[in-house]
């Protein structure tokens, strides 16, 4: 069994509205999903991000550090959410991610991390 992330990405200024009546229809199908990736025993770890704005970047180049606000990449959609979960190939993540992206409504990218 290998291990992939699958993420979660939505446009930079998505906002969620947990009592808006799409999010709680998004939120409903993502723990549906949620319980079918557990009951696979595929489930590994999940989380939902704060939005990209909230982020700090650390650099370091020898003793000196360095951080500045927001997020590194400078792009019209950032990583709003994540899985990390165990499957027996590529073709089994990606049909989780297919199920995935169709629970949040929104794209899922697939990587696979690299082995030890």
């Amino acid at each position: 069994m290998a291990l992939y992330l699958l993420s979660v990405w939505h446009e930079d200024d998505y906002v969620v509205d947990f009592n808006g009546e799409d999010m709680q229809r998004i939120v409903a199908q993502v723990d549906t999903f949620n319980n079918d990736l557990q009951s696979a025993e595929a489930f590994v770890f999940a989380g939902g991000l704060h939005p990209a704005a909230s982020a700090t970047v650390v650099r370091a180049s020898g003793d000196d550090v360095s951080m500045t606000d927001g997020p590194f990449a400078e792009s019209k959609e950032q990583m709003g959410g994540f899985w990390v979960i165990e499957a027996s190939d590529l073709d089994a993540a990606l049909d989780w991610a297919r199920r995935g992206a169709a629970a949040c409504e929104g794209p899922v990218e697939v990587r696979p991390f690299e082995s030890e």
